[in-house]
C-alpha cells in the first residue's frame, strides 16, 4: 500500500499484519466463532491470534486466556466479540500490545438507549486517547481481497475487484457481496461502519479515493451526525473517484426504524437529495440499482459525451431502448451518421434497419455482429454503445440441446456455433470498450433468467457486467455521464 498519510492511518485496519479475534468461541452459532472461521478460512496471510478466557483449541489453533500473551507488536487490528462492559480494559491491553485498529462488532451502544450512547462516547474517547482507529461499534465485519482478508460475521467473500463497499448496515454489505459473487464485478474493500462512533462513512470514502486497489466507493447510509463535514469530505473524495450513495430513512417510518437499527439520525431527503447533486454523488434509489452503477463505474470508461448508438439483433428490444434514451434528460439517440450506414451497406443486406438503433434484422453471418459493433464504437460521433442480443442464440442452442434430437441430425455442431459465437460477442465487447476507451453496455434479460448463458458467463469471466434490461443499462450510462459532466464542471 502506498504511504501516504491518509492510506497509513487505515493500514491497520484493511491490510493488518496480524489480528487478534478477542471474544473467539468454540461454538459455531457464536459470533466468535464466525469472525474466527472467517478470517481463518479465507487466505488471510498475516498472524491471527485468538483469545478465550477458557483457553483449548477453536478450529485447530491454540487459543490464548488474554491479549496480554500475545507477543508485542504481532498483532495491530483487534476484532472485537466480547460484551460492552469488557471492550475499555481490552483495548488498553490490545494498545500495550502494538494495535492500532478496532472493530467492534458488539452491539448495547448507541442504538441502545441514552446509557448506550453514553457508554458509545466513551468507547470512541477511549480509542482517541489510546491512538487506536474505531470502527463500529455494532459492526459486521471487514473486508479487504487484496490482502485475502474476510473480517467478518455475515457472507460470502466476494471476488476481488475495484468496488470498495462503506454501509451503516451489515446487511447491506452482505447484498453488495451477494451481488458481486453472482455477478463476478468484485470488490476491493468493504466495512460495516455499524454505529460510526469514531469512523464515519466520509472517513472511509477519504480512504478509498486515494487506495489504489479500489475505482469506485459504494455506501449506504441512514443518517449523519455532521452533514457538512459529510459533504466536503464526499465532494473532495468524488472529485478523484465516483461514488454510489444509497440512503434509508427517507420517509417517518425509515427514519424511526434507521434510530433503531443503528441510532442514526435521519436527514431531511431533499436537502440529501441537493447535497448528492453538489457533490457529485450518483444516488441510486434500489439496492439492485446501486450495485449495478456501481459496477457499471468499475468496468466502463466515463463516456465523453451524451450521444449513443444501440446495435441490436432483437427488433423488439432496439425499439424499446430508442424510446428509453430518448425519454431520457442526459442521453441522445444519435442520429446515424451517414457515413457509418454507409459501412453498414456495405457489410448488411437491405432488409437492416438503416437507422439507430442499427437493427441487423436476422441478417448475420459469422462475423457480422463483430464488425459491425467495431464500426459503431469506432466512430467519432459516438460516445457510448448498447448492445442487445448477446446470448440469444445460445437460446437457441440450448432449446436443441434439450430436445429429443439431440445429439444427432448436426445439431452438436451447429448447438457449439450459437454458444461460441455469444462468447465471441461478449468478448469483443468488452475488448472494444478498452481498445476505443468508450463505454460498451451489454443488456439481455438473460443476465437474469438464464445466468449459465455462455455469453454472460463470459462476460462474468472477464469481470464485465450484463444489464438485465436496456432499461437499466441507460439508468447506468445516465449516471455515467452525470458523474463525467460534474467531474469537467469541477475542473473548468
Amino acid at each position: 500500500m502506498t504511504a501516504t498519510p491518509n492510506l497509513d492511518r487505515y493500514r491497520a485496519l484493511f491490510e493488518p499484519k496480524g489480528i487478534i479475534v478477542a471474544g473467539a468461541s468454540s461454538h459455531p452459532g457464536k459470533f466468535g466463532f464466525v469472525a474466527a472461521h472467517n478470517i481463518l478460512a479465507h487466505g488471510y496471510r498475516g498472524k491471527v491470534f485468538l483469545t478465550n478466557r477458557e483457553g483449548g483449541t477453536i478450529l485447530d489453533e491454540q487459543t490464548l486466556r488474554s491479549v496480554d500473551e500475545v507477543p508485542e507488536g504481532a498483532a495491530d487490528l483487534v476484532f472485537v466479540c466480547t460484551p460492552p462492559a469488557s471492550i475499555p480494559d481490552l483495548l488498553r491491553s490490545c494498545a500495550r500490545k502494538g494495535v492500532t485498529a478496532a472493530f467492534v462488532s458488539s452491539a448495547g451502544f448507541g442504538e441502545a438507549g441514552e446509557e448506550g450512547l453514553r457508554a458509545e462516547r466513551e468507547l470512541a474517547d477511549l480509542c482517541a486517547e489510546l491512538g487506536i482507529l474505531l470502527a463500529g461499534p455494532n459492526g459486521q465485519g471487514i473486508i479487504s481481497t487484496p490482502v485475502g482478508l474476510c473480517a467478518q460475521i455475515i457472507a460470502p467473500y466476494p471476488p476481488a475487484g475495484r468496488i470498495a463497499v462503506a454501509s451503516q448496515s451489515g446487511g447491506f454489505v452482505q447484498a453488495f457481496l451477494n451481488y458481486a459473487r453472482s455477478t463476478g464485478v468484485g470488490v476491493s474493500r468493504a466495512v460495516s461502519a455499524g454505529n460510526s462512533a469514531a469512523t464515519s462513512v466520509g472517513d472511509y470514502l477519504e480512504f478509498f479515493a486515494a487506495d489504489p486497489a479500489t475505482d469506485v466507493s459504494l455506501i449506504y447510509v441512514e443518517g449523519l451526525a455532521d452533514g457538512r463535514a459529510f459533504f466536503e469530505k464526499a465532494r473532495a473524495a468524488a472529485a478523484k473517484k465516483p461514488i454510489v450513495v444509497l440512503k434509508g430513512g427517507v420517509t417517518a417510518g425509515g427514519a424511526r426504524a434507521a434510530a433503531s437499527h443503528t441510532g442514526a439520525l435521519a436527514t431531511n431527503d431533499r436537502v440529501f437529495d441537493g447535497m448528492c447533486r453538489q457533490a457529485g454523488l450518483s444516488r441510486a434509489t434500489t439496492v439492485e440499482e446501486a450495485f449495478e452503477i456501481a459496477a457499471s463505474f468499475a468496468v466502463h470508461p466515463l463516456p465523453r459525451g451524451r450521444r449513443v448508438f444501440v446495435l441490436t439483433t432483437a427488433g423488439g428490444w432496439g425499439v424499446i431502448t430508442a424510446d428509453r434514451i430518448a425519454q431520457s434528460r442526459d442521453l441522445e439517440l444519435l442520429p446515424l451518421p451517414a457515413d457509418l450506414r454507409a459501412a453498414f451497406d456495405a457489410k448488411l443486406p437491405p432488409r437492416w434497419s438503416r437507422n439507430n438503433p442499427a437493427d441487423l434484422a436476422g441478417s448475420e453471418t459469422r462475423d457480422t455482429v463483430l464488425e459491425c459493433l467495431e464500426l459503431g464504437v469506432a466512430h467519432a460521433d459516438v460516445d457510448a454503445v448498447v448492445l442487445l442480443g448477446v446470448g440469444i442464440q445460445s437460446n437457441l442452442g440450448d432449446l436443441e440441446r434439450r430436445g429429443r434430437f439431440y445429439p444427432g441430425h448436426g445439431l452438436e455442431r451447429i448447438v457449439e456455433y450459437h454458444e461460441r459465437q455469444d462468447t465471441r460477442y461478449a468478448s469483443a465487447a468488452v475488448e472494444l470498450s478498452r481498445k476505443y476507451d468508450k463505454p460498451v453496455l451489454v443488456a439481455t434479460e438473460l443476465a437474469d433468467t438464464q445466468p449459465g448463458n455462455p455469453g454472460i458467463v463470459k462476460l462474468k469471466e472477464l469481470g464485465a457486467f450484463a444489464y438485465p434490461s436496456s432499461h437499466q443499462a441507460a439508468t447506468a450510462l445516465e449516471h455515467l455521464f452525470r458523474y463525467r459532466r460534474w467531474r469537467d464542471r469541477r475542473a473548468s
